[in-house]
């Protein structure tokens, strides 16, 4: 590079046989006075060693020398300032380069050094060349590091040291000497050609943003050193960073051309501060909807507080994605639950809420609630301490009064619990290592559709995804492995919980789930559960199973269909209501249960795939459809597929309505159950009333209640053995628990029928 060839510029002062008048014995600008007749100065048309040379008595302390012609610098372009000197009598002074370094307007750049070290002139008539450098950046080998503020310069030299000594100056002569700066193929710029300095303590900002402005779709070199930048930067070119960057918290580094997790490692010189800092720009620009982290693992030793990363926002609602990478915890005391135990008061007035909580200042958002009359996952989603309350992600079904409540936050990979709001975050192809360390993602307590695609939750601690608020509302999760770190344990004793729902209308498909206390617990509405597979067995004969999936609300308007359920049940109950009793709202009801596998294996035959669990009395089912399963027990039967745990209340089986349970498969299953039931019943003795026992076939333990089809399977005879063409009317819910129809003929008949019978009214 050489811009006096490829720019045209001229940088050599004139010769001084041309005249002194464009010499100034001052700093060079207009108006300093000049050589042009000065008494102890002439031009010297022959020397031996020069040719033309200016010859100079030093008279004063500072004798100067300034060419007057406005020189330019270039930003990148640095200029060598060569001359050639030579003592002739008197006392041997000093002589150094020094110049004028001019900013706009033509005023005096303050801050900078104007003069290079001097040299020492020894002997006479030996001739001494003095160089310097100047440009704007502070690089190795420069002697005038000027900034970018420097836009030209009056270019010469100064004699220091004893006065009364004459030397003889050669033409001084400027190059431009770039290219010993520069590789042979200039497809970058260097930021500290744009003033930039790397000391750790000089703010960049600017030197960055010109150097990016330069750089016109080449890349930006940031070189080694510790690069201040007191402001947000952005880069529109490629940037390659072999020295780091330090910034405020607040203040965020945007890559436009090569937006990825790799190169804010670079940037930052850590793994962890990089994907903070490629977080923060994620939210804070609109250039790119994805951070990628290039397939790399990124160890942590303590939760990333995502809020945090971002200070200044807190609702953000454009979809963003996080992909392609894993985050790994890595043994240390960051992890350790925080355990809080405190008394609070429980009202009807306000469901949601904890009053008059003592220590409430200790209660971290995001905690976990246990206590008596409190379900399974409820959270803390806010906390007011001047007021003394805290909200809870859930009503508390048997809980009002006051007692003292225990409250563990758990400590997870990625917590966005900071964020009031976030919106359509997608995280897809991510390992979340918990590592029996961690857990592993928090969502924001409010949003709408996150979605975590192909990831895996392996081994967290405590939870692998948890919503503390109404954020979950919309989500999905697809096509994810859950893999418990609880899996030598019997599956009793395990406790770590996969994911729970509190809002609606979540997606959970294709997901593979292993041995976990509990896979999903969901509340609130309109889910579909799809072709997923979760399984939670163990090598004990006889033994115990816990709820898989446990749907808190009764009437849900839910959907399972295609799900494996492998040595786990699906617990329907109410638990996350504040007044469990049923009274004028919607009662257990709206759940599909369609086309799903069942399997047991070692189990005890009193194990059931599906159990209703009312926490109030009262209640009774009004619209369920349990279709087209396959029901199957391996290594011993099991006496039937359903139940309803009454270790609180029992269903109201009077009340059923709108049940469909038919065309499943039962295999190693003592009692099939069903709904219509289509029975067979034969009676060899003539009577007139004949019992036909349906309790058995009735789900949930059901009474008959309607019979919709009585049809005779061949010929029914009287007394006399005469084919009799008779048709009886149907009692049904009599007998004992109302299991029975009582069906009556005109006359006393025998023979066989096949009876419909129906466990709820369906009109």
């Amino acid at each position: 590079m050489n811009k006096a060839i490829t720019e045209g510029l001229v940088l050599n002062p004139t010769p001084f046989a041309n005249g002194l008048d464009v010499w100034s014995r001052g700093d060079g600008t207009p108006g300093s006075p000049t050589y042009d007749g000065f008494a102890t100065a002439a031009y010297v048309p022959a020397d031996q060693d020069f040719g033309g040379c200016l010859e100079i008595l030093k008279t004063e302390t500072t004798q100067t020398l300034r060419y007057m012609t406005e020189t330019p610098l270039l930003p990148g372009c640095y200029l060598q300032v060569k001359l050639r000197i030579k003592a002739l009598s008197g006392n041997l002074p000093n002589v150094r380069v020094a110049g004028f370094a001019g900013g706009a307007g033509g005023v005096a750049v303050p801050g900078v050094t104007l003069s290079a070290p001097a040299v020492a002139l020894t002997s006479y008539g030996n001739v001494t060349e003095v160089t310097a450098i100047v440009g704007t950046g502070s690089r190795a080998g420069v002697t005038l590091a000027w900034g970018t503020q420097a836009l030209y310069g009056h270019f010469g030299l100064d004699l220091t040291g004893a006065n009364g000594g004459v030397v003889r100056i050669d033409d001084i002569e400027i190059t431009d000497v770039t290219s010993a700066f520069l590789r042979t193929m200039m497809d970058w710029v260097d930021v500290t050609d744009y003033g930039a300095i790397g000391d750790g303590v000089t703010d960049n900002a600017t030197a960055f943003e010109a150097a990016d402005a330069a750089a016109n779709g080449r890349e930006v070199v940031v070189p080694e050193g510790s690069y201040f930048l007191g402001d947000s930067v952005t880069f529109q070119n490629p940037a390659r960073f072999r020295g780091t960057v330090t910034m405020p918290d607040d203040k965020y580094l945007a890559l436009m051309a090569n937006f990825d997790y790799d190169a804010y490692v670079a940037a930052f010189g850590d793994e962890v501060l990089g994907f903070k800092k490629a977080f923060q720009a994620l939210l804070k620009q609109s250039s790119h909807e994805s951070l990628d982290l290039g397939g790399r693992s990124i160890a942590l030793r303590a939760p990333i507080d995502m809020q945090a990363c971002v200070p200044d926002v807190t609702v953000f609602a454009t979809r963003r994605v996080i992909r392609n990478g894993q985050f790994d915890a890595v043994a240390d005391s960051a992890w350790d639950t925080d355990t809080v135990t405190s008394s609070a008061q429980y009202s009807l007035s306000n469901k949601r809420r904890l009053s008059n909580v003592a220590n409430v200042a200790n209660i971290a958002v995001g905690s976990l609630i246990e206590g008596a009359g409190v379900g399974r996952e409820v959270y803390v989603t806010e906390r007011n301490v001047g007021a003394q309350t805290v909200d809870i992600s859930e009503e508390l079904y048997d809980a009002v009064g006051t007692q003292t409540y225990t409250f563990k936050r758990f400590k997870y990979l990625l917590d966005f619990s900071g964020f009031a709001d976030l919106a359509q975050f997608n995280i897809s192809d991510v390992d979340f290592r918990g590592d029996g360390h961690a857990s592993c993602v928090m969502i924001s307590p409010q949003g709408l559709i996150w979605h975590f695609r192909d990831c895996y939750f392996n081994r967290p601690l405590d939870r692998g995804i948890t919503s503390i608020g109404r954020g979950c509302q919309g989500m999905m999760v697809d096509r994810c492995q859950f893999i418990s770190n609880e899996q030598p344990l019997l599956a009793q004793d395990r406790e770590v919980i996969g994911l729970n729902i509190n809002a609606n209308d979540v997606k959970l498909r294709d997901n593979r789930a292993i041995k976990w206390g509990h896979w999903a617990i969901v509340h609130g509405s309109g889910h579909m559960i799809l072709g997923n597979h979760f399984f939670q067995g163990d090598n004990e004969q006889n033994g115990t199973r816990k709820a898989g999936l446990v749907l808190t609300s009764g009437n849900g308007k839910n959907m399972l269909n295609g799900n494996h359920i492998d040595n786990a049940f699906i617990e329907w109950n109410n638990e996350h209501d504040a007044e469990p009793d049923q009274s004028s709202e919607l009662s257990y009801g709206s759940l599909s249960i369609i086309g799903n596998i069942f399997t047991s294996s070692r189990v005890g035959p009193w194990f059931r795939f599906i159990v209703a669990k009312p926490y109030g009395p009262g209640h009774f089912i009004n619209g369920l459809a349990v279709t087209g399963n396959t029901f199957k027990a391996l290594d011993g039967n099991i006496d039937r597929v359903d139940a309803v745990d009454d270790s609180i209340a029992e269903l109201d089986v009077s009340r059923f309505r709108n049940i469909e349970w038919s065309a499943n498969t039962y295999h190693s299953i003592a009692q099939w159950t069903a709904s219509p039931a289509v029975l067979q019943f034969s009676e060899t003795s003539n009577l007139q009333t004949w019992v036909c026992d349906f309790s058995d076939w009735m789900p949930f333990g059901g009474r008959v209640r309607n019979v919709t089809g009585v049809v005779a399977d061949g010929p029914l005879r009287n007394t006399s053995n005469v084919k009799e063409y008779a048709v009886p009317y149907a009692e049904p819910e009599k007998g004992t628990g109302g299991g029975e129809v009582w069906l009556t003929w005109p006359e006393p008949l025998k023979g066989r029928v096949n009876v419909v019978g129906r466990v709820d009214n369906p009109f």
